[in-house]
C-alpha cells in the first residue's frame, strides 16, 4: 500500500476492532477509514470470532459491505440503544470536536450516533486541526426546495458558501434524496458553538458537519504510532 494516509487510515480501522465483543449493538459510519474497519468487522464476524453482533450503518454504501459480509442491520427501532458507534472524521480539534460529512452522510451518522453510548473516532494525524474548517469545507445538508436560497443565506454567516455539485453539474445527493452545501471559513470557524446554533434554528437547514461534544475517544493513526485522545467533560 504506497499511499502513507492510506496505510495508516487501514492500521487505525483495523486497531479499532479490538473494542467491538460478542453481543454488541453496533453503529458503523461511513468513508474509507470506516470501510477497512468494516473488513475487519467481517473477516472476524465469518470467522466466527465476533457473535451476536447487530449493526446499524449510516449510510447506503456501509450498509452495503455489511450486507457483502453476512454481517445483520438492524434499526434504531430494534435497538433503540447501541453499544458502540465507530465513525471516522474529516478533522477533529483539540476539545474532539469535529467536522464530519464529506462523505455524504452527515445526518444519518448523526441520527445512529446520538444513540451510542459511546461515539468513538478514528482517523489518521492528518485529520488534526487547531480550528475546526481550517482545513477544508463544513458540509451542510439542505432542504432541495429552494435550494439557492439556502445558499445565499449561508454566505451571509462570514463564510464562502457553494452549492455542491456533481462533475456533471448536478446537485449533489445525500442518501436522503437532499442537497449538500459546502462552506469555507478563512481561517477556521470561530465559534463552533455559536455556528451550530445559528444553523440548528434556520429552516431548509436540514443539518451540518459540526458534531460537538460528542466523541468519547479518538483514536489516530501516526508515523510514530497509534495513539488515543479522550474527551475531558469540563464544558
Amino acid at each position: 500500500m504506497s499511499d502513507p494516509q492510506l496505510h495508516l487510515r487501514q492500521i487505525v480501522g483495523e486497531k479499532a476492532i479490538s473494542l467491538v465483543h460478542d453481543g454488541m449493538a453496533l453503529g458503523v459510519g461511513t468513508g474509507r477509514t470506516v470501510s477497512f474497519f468494516i473488513d475487519c468487522l467481517g473477516k472476524k464476524y465469518q470467522a466466527d470470532e465476533l457473535k451476536d453482533i447487530r449493526t446499524v450503518p449510516t449510510s447506503e454504501q456501509s450498509a452495503a459491505k455489511l450486507r457483502s459480509y453476512g454481517i445483520p442491520i438492524v434499526s434504531l427501532a430494534e435497538v433503540p440503544a447501541l453499544d458502540l458507534a465507530i465513525d471516522s472524521a474529516d478533522e477533529v480539534d483539540p476539545n474532539l470536536n469535529l467536522i464530519k460529512g464529506l462523505g455524504r452522510a452527515l445526518l444519518r451518522e448523526k441520527v445512529v450516533e446520538i444513540h451510542a453510548q459511546e461515539l468513538v473516532i478514528i482517523v489518521d494525524e492528518s485529520k488534526l486541526v487547531k480550528r475546526l474548517g481550517e482545513n477544508g469545507p463544513l458540509p451542510i445538508e439542505i432542504l432541495p426546495f429552494e435550494a439557492h436560497s439556502h445558499v445565499r443565506w449561508l454566505n451571509s454567516l462570514g463564510c464562502r458558501a457553494e452549492l455542491w455539485l456533481e462533475p456533471d453539474g448536478s446537485p449533489a445527493l445525500t442518501d436522503n434524496g437532499n442537497y449538500l452545501a459546502r462552506a469555507w471559513f478563512a481561517g477556521g470557524i470561530p465559534d463552533v458553538y455559536a455556528l451550530n446554533r445559528v444553523l440548528n434554528d434556520r429552516p431548509g437547514i436540514l443539518e451540518h458537519g459540526l458534531f460537538l461534544d460528542m466523541a468519547a475517544r479518538v483514536i489516530v493513526a501516526g508515523e510514530d504510532g497509534i495513539r488515543t485522545l479522550e474527551r475531558r467533560n469540563d464544558r
